[in-house]
């Protein structure tokens, strides 16, 4: 079976996206010139359905299913500033009332093709790291981040660098603080009318600590990083698009105690795929060897995060997915993403040989005006 596997992965490969595009479910707000000094209301309304059939060793089965809500006030002060403050809530379908509620405060500088933010972060999925280093699921759990950051786009690079302040303490303090920030980036190596080739870099980085806790915890530094390229041939016809997204990734712990089960590791992740009129249809190819990464998907890891086998250990991963996504904005400002992934396990990490999770997002978007300019 596994032969076979490794085979079908091979063709598929020479055939043909990587991981399935998260870049239209991203919320991005900027300065406006046309926009200074009016106020304005936006409304991002995201719907959830996420659901793990997964027996492996290495994450739960168990399913996300809701919506959230973020209505904001944006107020833009000048042609290179806006101030937003707002409210987020989640709500989980089958709880009694909101599951979550959070303050949204935040200030964005943009001067040219460079946007300068502090408060809620554009986080999680806008930093667009891959998978094994930072999950796709934080959109739903962990949506909102508040630090500083810095956002460079323009046709030749893509660059995020940020700090994301996870955890304040004050003395005394019985939890330690935590910190996480990273960078990732994407340069444009070779653009044509056909081709495109560009050189990914991603660096993240945690941090568990301080000095006026009370708890005798010792510190706990991580880093991850990966590096790769990333090729894509536009067609015409049925396939719209043939692309391929490969990295070598990195862990180490440089705590002064190390506390893990693995003080460092590496990965392969290779992705290809193509678009059609139908959708996106890819895959992925995941070979680990001691890779632990905090804020990546648990089923990547080299270290369990399921429930009563915290301490399950698999030092060499392999793994193939088959993504299948379809994506479409349905009428202005609406848009729908499903998605069925498939997990092969080639290192008997699962009682099956199989498992899969399949997602539903219904993203909703939209500025209305407030009264009228000065």
């Amino acid at each position: 079976m596994k032969s076979i596997l490794l085979f079908v992965f091979v063709l598929l490969f020479n055939l043909l996206q990587a991981q399935t595009n998260n870049i239209p479910l991203e919320d991005r707000t900027r300065p406006d010139s046309s926009k200074t000094d009016r106020l304005y209301l936006s409304i991002h309304n995201f719907n959830y359905l996420r659901n793990y059939e997964f027996f492996n060793d290495f994450q739960d089965g168990y399913t996300l299913f809701g919506t959230h809500l973020e209505p904001k006030l944006i107020y833009y002060a000048h042609p290179r500033l806006a101030l937003t403050a707002g409210i987020h809530v989640r709500k989980d379908f089958g709880d009694e009332g909101i599951y979550k509620t959070t303050p949204l405060f935040s200030l964005k500088y943009q001067w040219k093709n460079t946007a300068l933010i502090t408060g809620a972060l554009e986080g999680n999925i806008h930093h667009r790291y891959i998978e094994p280093l930072f999950d796709l699921e934080r959109k739903i759990t962990e949506p909102v981040e508040y630090g500083t950051q810095l956002v460079v786009q323009n046709p030749g690079l893509f660059l995020d660098a940020w700090i994301n302040w996870k955890k304040m303490i004050y003395k005394p303090s019985a939890e330690q603080e935590q910190i996480l920030g990273g960078l990732s980036s994407d340069i444009r190596l070779y653009e044509s009318e056909k081709w495109k080739l560009s050189l990914p870099l991603q660096l993240l980085a945690f941090h568990e600590g301080g000095q006026i806790d009370t708890v005798s915890k010792p510190l706990q530094t991580l880093l991850n990083t990966a590096a790769g390229f990333k090729i894509s041939m536009q067609t015409r016809g049925f396939v719209k698009n043939v692309h391929t997204e490969n990295y070598v990734t990195f862990f180490k712990e440089l705590s002064p105690e190390k506390l893990l089960a693995f003080s460092n590791g590496s990965g392969l992740f290779l992705n290809a795929g193509l678009d059609t009129h139908w959708g996106n249809i890819s895959t992925s190819y995941w070979k680990g060897r001691g890779f632990i990464a905090k804020q990546g998907m648990p089923v990547y890891q080299s270290v369990s995060k399921k429930i009563n086998k915290e301490d399950y250990t698999k030092k060499n991963r392999e793994l193939l997915f088959l993504r299948y996504a379809y994506q479409k904005k349905l009428i202005p400002n609406l848009y729908l993403d499903f998605r069925v992934e498939p997990v092969f396990f080639l290192d008997g990490g699962s009682s099956n040989t199989v498992d899969f999770y399949h997602s539903m997002f219904l993203v909703y978007r939209q500025e209305f005006r407030i009264g009228k300019s000065r």
